[in-house]
């Protein structure tokens, strides 16, 4: 029996109290009242004021104290400064839920912060959750839940909406009822003083009643719990997202009216990374959102960003384009048999080309025939189809032959019909068949973009790297020290040594430098690095070398060398006299004839964490902005879409007589850098400039690196948004016959291995586990068994190997229930490893991983007729109980925390 989710009292509840309930006209209580009487609640609902004995008809208590039941949920209508006393009398009441609408918090400043504080820890004291303040409330139109002051209801539908902006909900809402847009959920967050997106989300996944979900954010507060529960929604339903406050005013903005101080606002280029990363299409209007509702609840699906579009103008079309190439969607080459298709049943005259211009005296059978053809080509994942109202042309008649060939089209269609008038009923024809359709070529595009971006950033979303073990490993103690030593003398910036040294440990190829203090010095060591040399200034005061004069190139001869060190001190000392300087720094001239700059940077989001950085190198880096910005963990998947979506790649193959660059010697940086970040939580900013690559290799020529203390009670992956392969936690265990047993977290290409595993289960074993005897793991269940979120949920697979050839020899895992304090657990072990003490080592792991985490039960569910498993957990501590919906299944648990 699966438990019910820790919001259910919030979002199902059964009994209902709103303190403040009127008759007062236009007053929150009142609005409240009707809302809840006029949507059909199905639950109780109680009227709570001291003024009134009944309110629109239903009985009023004075108290909720007096209330003879207890409540799921209580919804306060009343002024800020009476909120403490009445989340007191809640928890004495055994509320489990309470929705705070007041938006006084953010108003009375200094004061309303203090209430807000007081109502949010009398909160945590009795266990209520609470959503708020300053939100609109709860929609569940299905269960007659309307628990909020708007004045528009929702239509019964399948769409989750979260919102930050009580007023965006309330406009969405007036949007959707004439549009026939229907609503699963509707959720205003307000402050989020403690329910936040995460825990929304989470109940979502499971919900049934929510096929896809649409969210409004302003400011993330947990974005670990943020990311985990949106790639876990993402997974399984399509989430649209509308992020406001993309520049420095309008977070400012949003500061002061949100009430939310708390939430920091990061960079709107590292939220685009983590929304790609987490499989989400990211949107950025209200007109934008509504069309991709449309285009949702027409169960509208993407396939890829290939556009072809089909005109009876050149001009629309070419408008079409534009926006296209704006935006990065490349237009469809179609293939030789489409273009043999189209000449066969269009005009001479036709454009030859994508756009598909058919000309001004286009009827339906031409566009039927072109759109066929387009529709069939194989080197098209979508079309637009444009009709501008000419002397002969049909619209309504164009209309129903797109809406027929539509039905059974295996690729989206959206369609253009500009005008007014003459289109007026095409319209409502599409409108009739769920078919987007926009009055300008621009926004139907940029909807094709967006749903279209989906289709990649699903991609996106099931890469879960693993760790880089078939490599040499790096030396992580030595990096340590290094920082260790800087935080000791109290610096946060390393110097060009120690920053080289650390990428040295993680076999990043560098430039050796040494440091020298004296001119003599100087020409002793680059006596000893060979000439010519490169020569610059260390100090720790200065990031960018070249802008102070720091900088020497290319010296040829050790008089060169002599008189070159005077000169940078000099020089640094006039432009930057307050700088401390170390030394000159002395590395070899890396000259690479075919050599690309390169840059490679980290920085921490305020939000997200570190997030690496990948653009062209050199001088003008700063005025460049030709940068792919993305979230470690990174595998190869990640790095390769990373270079490829900045300009600086397509000169990283053959490009003016050089030859192409060493891609994996690139790569391989790439993946070490996000190793490194991942490791080193001390890293705060990074920069590799330049990095040069050719065809023989890569080098890091300069390196700034900046660091700053952690506290000793973080987990070592809690800098990070994104849970990266755990491999400290792979492990061996030698059975007693002397067999070597490796168990390691499971990881995505584990797939093969999983399915073979269970290929070879016994029908007995497998009917235990699986509860049916499933011959294969369908391919859904392949992905979420492998690809899986080490924040959520943990997997350990044994192997042994043989020949050189790995195999699965068992399996056990859990997955974090919603309420983030207890998990399920499930172990299987192959047939003929059983009865040798595998199932117990694979638990012993599995549980004190779990315990590592703070989870405080292990929950499992087993068949009453397994009195081998039963025998088995109760040995392991756990405490059986009867299902009592399900006389065939026993319920077991276990506590993990003293």
């Amino acid at each position: 029996m699966k438990e019910k989710h820790y919001l259910t009292p919030l979002l199902e509840p059964r009994s209902v109290g709103i303190i403040g309930a009127s008759e007062r006209e236009a007053s929150l209580g009142s609005v409240l009242m009707r809302n809840m009487l006029e949507a059909g609640y199905k639950g109780k609902l109680f009227a709570i004021n001291p003024k009134h004995e009944k309110v629109h008809g239903v009985a009023c208590y004075k108290s909720v104290e007096d209330v003879p039941q207890r409540l799921d949920l209580v919804v306060m209508a009343i002024r800020a400064e009476k909120t403490p006393a009445l989340m007191e009398a809640c928890g004495r009441a055994g509320v489990k839920a309470v929705i705070l609408l007041s938006g006084g918090f953010s108003e009375s400043g200094a004061r309303g912060a203090l209430l807000e504080r007081q109502v949010v820890e009398a909160a945590h004291r009795h266990r209520i959750r609470l959503l708020g303040p300053n939100c609109l409330g709860v929609m569940r139109p299905q269960l007659g839940v309307n628990a909020t002051f708007a004045h528009a209801s929702a239509l019964k539908g399948s769409i989750g909406l979260i919102s930050q902006s009580g007023a965006l909900c309330a406009a969405i809402l007036d949007w959707a009822k004439p549009n026939n847009v229907g609503f699963s959920t509707v959720v205003s967050l307000g402050s989020s003083s403690d329910i936040d997106f995460g825990e929304v989300l989470e109940y979502m996944i499971s919900d049934p009643r929510t096929e896809s979900i649409f969210l409004y954010v302003e400011g993330i507060r947990d974005a670990r719990r943020f990311m985990s529960a949106l790639r876990g929604a993402a997974r399984v339903k399509p989430v649209l997202l509308v992020k406001a406050g993309r520049h420095p005013g309008a977070s400012r903005a949003i500061l002061s009216h949100s009430g939310a101080p708390g939430a920091p606002m990061g960079e709107d280029a590292v939220f685009d990374a983590a929304l790609r990363r987490a499989g989400v299409i990211r949107l950025y209007n209200m007109g934008q959102l509504f069309a991709a509702a449309n285009a949702l609840f027409s169960h509208f699906r993407p396939r890829g960003n290939r556009l072809a579009i089909i005109t009876n103008g050149g001009g629309p079309g070419v408008m079409a384009a534009d926006r296209a190439a704006d935006i990065g969607i490349p237009l469809a080459e179609f293939a030789e048999s489409t273009v043999e298709k189209l000449n066969a049943c269009l005009p001479s005259g036709w454009s030859h080309g994508n756009p598909v211009d058919i000309l001004g005296d286009a009827g339906p059978e031409r566009y039927r025939a072109a759109l066929k053809a387009v529709l069939e080509g194989p080197n098209v994942d979508g079309v637009l189809v444009m009709l501008t109202p000419q002397a002969v042309t049909d619209p309504s008649g164009v209309a129903d032959v797109v809406i027929e060939l539509e039905k059974t089209a295996d690729k989206p269609v959206l369609v253009c019909w500009m005008g007014e008038e003459l289109v007026a009923e095409a319209r409502a024809k599409f409108s009739a068949a769920g078919i987007p359709h926009f009055r300008t070529p621009e926004p139907a595009v940029e909807l094709f973009s967006h749903i279209s971006a989906y289709y990649q950033n699903q991609k996106l979303l099931m890469q879960t790297p693993s760790s880089l073990s078939h490599l040499p490993p790096p030396s992580i103690e030595s990096a340590r020290l290094v920082i260790e030593m800087a935080l000791s003398e109290r610096r946060k910036k390393l110097n060009e040594m120690e920053s080289k040294a650390l990428l040295a440990a993680f076999r990043i190829p560098i430039a050796q430098t040494v440091v020298a203090r004296s001119a003599a010095e100087a020409m002793v060591l680059s006596a000893e690095i060979g000439l010519p040399v490169v020569m610059k200034i260390d100090s720790p005061n200065i990031v960018h070398k070249s802008e102070v004069g720091g900088v020497r190139l290319n010296i040829r001869s050790l008089a060169a060398v002599r008189s070159t060190y005077q000169e940078i001190l000099d020089e640094v000392k006039r432009v930057q006299p307050e700088a401390v300087i170390n030394g000159i720094a002395i590395e070899p001239m890396i000259q690479k004839r075919n050599g690309r700059e390169l840059v490679v940077s980290v920085r921490r989001d305020p939000v997200f964490g570190p997030a690496i950085t990948f653009g062209e190198g050199g001088n003008l880096v700063e005025e460049n902005r030709d940068v792919a910005v993305a979230l470690p963990p990174l595998n190869s998947f990640l790095v390769k879409d990373m270079i490829r979506s900045t300009r600086i790649s397509t000169r990283l193959g053959e490009f003016r007589n050089m030859p192409a660059v060493d891609m994996n010697a690139l790569e391989l940086v790439l993946l070490r850098i996000s190793e490194m970040v991942c490791e080193l939580p001390w890293i705060t900013a990074m920069e590799i400039n330049p990095l040069i690559v050719d065809e023989n290799g890569v080098v890091a020529v300069d390196a700034n690196i900046s660091v700053e203390n952690v506290s000793p009670t973080a987990d070592r992956y809690d800098h990070v948004a994104i849970h990266p392969y755990p491999s400290h936690l792979i492990s061996t265990w030698t059975v007693p016959d002397g067999t070597t047993v490796t168990i390691r977290p499971i990881k995505p290409e584990d797939a093969e291995l999983e399915v073979d595993f269970v290929r070879r289960l016994s029908a007995e074993t497998k009917y235990y586990r699986f509860m049916n005897t499933m011959r294969e793991l369908p391919p859904a269940m392949v992905a979420r068994l492998t690809q899986i979120d080490y924040d959520r949920e943990m997997a350990f697979v044994a192997t042994l190997e043989a020949d050189g050839v790995e195999n699965e020899i068992g399996v056990c895992r859990y997955a974090v229930n919603p309420d983030g304090e207890s998990c399920e657990f499930a172990v299987v072990v192959a047939d003929d490893w059983q009865h040798r003490g595998l199932a117990r080592k694979l638990m012993g792991v599995l549980i004190e991983t779990a315990r590592s985490r703070g989870i405080q039960y292990m929950n499992g569910v087993f068949l009453a007729n397994n009195e081998r498993m039963l025998k088995f957990v109760q040995k392991l501590g756990f405490v059986l109980s009867n299902d009592p919906e399900d006389s065939s299944v026993k319920l077991g648990i276990l506590a993990l925390q003293d």
